[in-house]
């Protein structure tokens, strides 16, 4: 009885982890439309660009840390200021604001460029062993998600087909992660700022966007039921 109460809880709470991944799109037709809003929009990509955009190309033409940081804050501060005098969500934009400060805070005390990247680092590590586990454990958290999102709960388990194709979605996924660390530890360690701030932007949403759209395929294949019902057809014109 008490594992029957806690499961509203549970159910809204993975579904809306499953939403903010992108994951309710799944039923949609894949167009441009639907990727860029499963990013957040244009306005979302620009808010997760700009400001580290700014800090490697000021960092790479002044080699001046403070200025190349304080125009990477200002512009995350700006996007925020746009957010609440547009009356938008600023959820968003907020959580770019404290992770460019925090990294920010870190990289002017400790005098070292690099370590302006040690928070996104260490956020992929912790993503990937955290999916990593899961998988190990035959729990995916993807396919937890994407379960109760699809109205399943844990019942998706004992489909093996489901099960199979949810690991290995986790496993795309912690690949991503891992290879980022792959990439960018290295250059982090042997003090590469101008490389480490490229490839990170490069190995953010441009790899992103692809693992979206195959995530979308495989959960289409993986729970036919909902996706292929009548009614989801293409409408009409």
């Amino acid at each position: 009885m008490a594992d029957e109460e806690r499961t509203p809880g549970v159910q809204d709470a993975m579904a809306a982890a499953a939403r903010r991944a992108g994951f309710d799109r799944a039923d949609q037709p894949i167009t441009s439309a639907t990727l860029l809003g499963a990013m957040g929009g244009i306005r979302g990509i620009l808010e997760a660009l700009v400001p580290g955009i700014a800090f490697v190309v000021l960092f790479a033409t002044t080699s001046s840390l403070p200025i190349a940081l304080g125009v990477s804050v200002a512009i995350a501060v700006v996007f925020v200021v746009l957010r609440v005098a547009q009356r938008s969500p600023v959820s968003p934009a907020v959580g770019g604001l404290v992770a460019t400060l925090a990294s920010a805070a870190l990289a002017l005390l400790t005098g070292r460029a690099e370590d302006n990247f040690v928070f996104g680092l260490i956020q992929n590590a912790a993503y990937g062993g955290v999916l990593l586990v899961s998988v190990l454990v035959g729990w995916p958290l993807i396919g937890v998600a994407v379960g109760y999102l699809e109205g399943e709960g844990t019942a998706w388990r004992k489909d093996r087909r489901k099960f199979v194709a949810m690991q290995a979605l986790t496993l795309l996924w912690v690949g991503l992660f891992a290879l980022r660390l792959i990439v960018q530890v290295p250059l982090y360690y042997s003090g590469q700022v101008e490389l480490l701030g490229t490839f990170k932007l490069i190995m953010g949403i441009p790899l992103f966007a692809p693992l979206l759209v195959v995530s979308w395929l495989i959960v289409r294949a993986a729970f036919p039921a909902k996706h292929d019902a009548p009614g989801r057809e293409q409408q009409p014109s």
